[in-house]
């Protein structure tokens, strides 16, 4: 009986350890829909409740990248996302003050999510949307990385011991899910790597399926093809 009590004890411990490792978020909603002339803003995000160095450092990574995608005016430095929401809107203000009779609506929406966590590592996905006029709008997807022993932002070079070798590596399947001869150009059948050598992409973090690769828009492709990506499997 003693011995089933310190196994139950011991399984207690372990679930409540792991459930100590997971981050606490709550989401955030923010917009401006009480304003009837203003363009359409509509942001939700992930906020680490927990006061320490890894949450502070998820915090300040999701709140620049919002800042970055919102402010229209490249002379202005909003220190918050409620100051990037009005840069966008006055952007829009001073182009309808400069052409009155234009009926385009601008639009910014962001969707943040924690699309993978596990007891090392920890990755957040912003999906941004931005039409500020003209044919279409842009679509783009970032993921942050982070440790969560060193409780610090993770660049994406420092996910590989040897970059070059990956590269390689990825080439081949990149080639493989694209039906791309392995004995033509990595552009043959119609993408657009620079000077025509496969590069890794700026965007790449964990998700349910593995380790994904995020081309957006007009990276490595014309806008028609859209995102294009490739995962990993953690197999």
């Amino acid at each position: 009986m003693k011995k089933a009590l310190i196994l139950f004890f011991l399984a207690l411990t372990s679930l409540s350890c792991e459930k100590k490792e997971q981050v606490v978020f709550e989401n955030i909603i923010l917009s401006n829909e009480d304003c009837n002339e203003c363009p359409t803003i509509s942001i939700i995000f992930p906020y680490a409740l927990e006061e320490n160095k890894l949450c502070s450092s998820i915090n300040t990574a999701i709140k620049e990248e919002i800042i970055e995608r919102l402010t229209f005016d490249d002379d202005l430095a909003p220190d918050s996302i409620e100051k990037a929401m009005d840069s966008f809107s006055s952007g829009y203000f001073d182009l309808k003050k400069a052409f009155p009779d234009a009926e385009v609506g601008w639009e910014a929406k962001i969707d943040g999510v924690v699309s993978y966590e596990d007891g090392k590592y920890i990755t957040i996905q912003l999906n941004t949307y931005i039409f500020s006029g003209g044919a279409h709008g842009y679509e783009s997807t970032q993921f942050l990385n982070f440790d969560k022993k060193n409780q610090t932002e993770i660049a994406p070079e420092e996910f590989f011991k040897d970059i070059e070798d990956f590269t390689s590596f990825a080439e081949k399947k990149f080639r493989k899910q694209h039906d791309i001869p392995f004995d033509k150009g990595i552009n043959s059948t119609g993408f657009m790597f620079p000077e025509d050598y496969f590069v890794l992409p700026e965007n790449m973090g964990f998700t349910k399926e593995g380790f994904q690769f995020w081309y957006n828009q007009y990276e490595i492709a014309s806008y028609a093809d859209g995102a294009i990506t490739l995962v990993f499997s953690f197999d």
